[in-house]
């Protein structure tokens, strides 16, 4: 197995782990300030490991060129900008159809891989995304009652088209994001590339919001402070979860790497069942197995 299957698998672990810890903000802070304390606390966590992996291989910071400026700051505002636009397409629809139509990130990333960074993706990797597809959308709907009429309403609404705005959205950052670490100049390798590149990112993303904050919801930093206790796992895990993926995709396609972590839903639900006993329908043993299936063909061609 390939190093980079791992990676991510670990990464989509911790990213579901971030995304409970992240409930029990629900209802404190607003979006915007739910979204923000996830880079702000996470800063602390990425310095963290940059500067202890930076003593661990003895060298010092990676040299920049321009495409780092321009692919990193294209990426970490298309991720801002996907995650707003998600929070659109849910408050337009329901969060299982918002979540759904973003799902088709990995394979807009893999046209947007072709376009920017010119990574091709062959037939078998082209079925793998559709299959792996097939099943997030199947998991995300599962337990919404669709006739003909209502999904043909649901794919021209207008929270369908936020739900395919963020992935597309999602798609470019993952892609830009990957252009941004190879572009560094280094002997330190992959993890130092990403790393670097996360911190960097990390750090514009949080005062791209704290400047929004500030202007549009100036209360939300006093609500901020006082949540600082949860607020601080939300961002450790969020930063480690940050780490698996930007190494990930340093190592490999983002298109595939995003893929594989499509197994968070897989993660998700079956902690639904595990810790809740909550009831798992065929339809989603059915999106599980697809979602797998995808994963499977991914790993064999990689």
């Amino acid at each position: 197995m390939e190093p980079w299957i791992p990676v991510t698998i670990a990464a989509a672990f911790l990213q579901n782990a971030r995304s409970a810890l992240q409930k029990s903000l629900k209802g404190r802070l607003s979006n915007a300030g739910a979204t923000y304390v996830r880079f702000l606390f996470g800063v602390v966590f990425v310095a963290a490991y940059l500067g202890g992996l930076m003593l661990y291989l003895d060298e010092p910071l990676p040299e920049m060129r321009s495409d780092f400026f321009y692919l990193g700051g294209v990426g970490a505002l298309a991720q801002v900008l996907g995650t707003a636009a998600l929070l659109q397409a849910v408050s337009l629809r329901s969060f299982a159809v918002g979540t759904a139509f973003s799902k088709t990130e990995p394979l807009q990333a893999a046209a947007f891989g072709f376009i920017i960074l010119g990574e091709p993706v062959g037939d078998t990797g082209v079925l793998a995304l559709v299959v792996s597809l097939v099943g997030v959308v199947i998991l995300a709907l599962s337990r919404m009652e669709i006739s003909v009429e209502a999904f043909s309403k649901l794919v021209f609404d207008r929270g369908a088209g936020m739900g395919l705005a963020s992935g597309a959205l999602f798609g470019i950052a993952a892609v830009c994001f990957r252009g941004a670490s190879l572009s560094l100049v280094t002997e330190g390798g992959v993890f130092l590339r990403a790393g670097f590149t996360l911190l960097s990112v990390i750090v514009f993303q949080t005062l791209v919001m704290t400047i929004y904050l500030f202007y549009r919801e100036p209360d939300e930093f006093k609500k901020v402070r006082s949540v600082w206790r949860p607020a601080t796992l939300v961002g450790a895990s969020g930063a480690f979860a940050s780490v698996g993926w930007f190494t990930a995709m340093t190592m490999y396609n983002a298109a595939y790497v995003r893929a594989v972590g499509q197994l968070e839903l897989v993660f998700a639900l079956a902690a639904s069942w595990f810790f809740f006993r909550e009831r798992i329908s065929p339809l989603e043993l059915g999106g599980m197995a697809a979602v797998v299936g995808g994963v499977v063909l991914l790993v064999m061609q990689g």
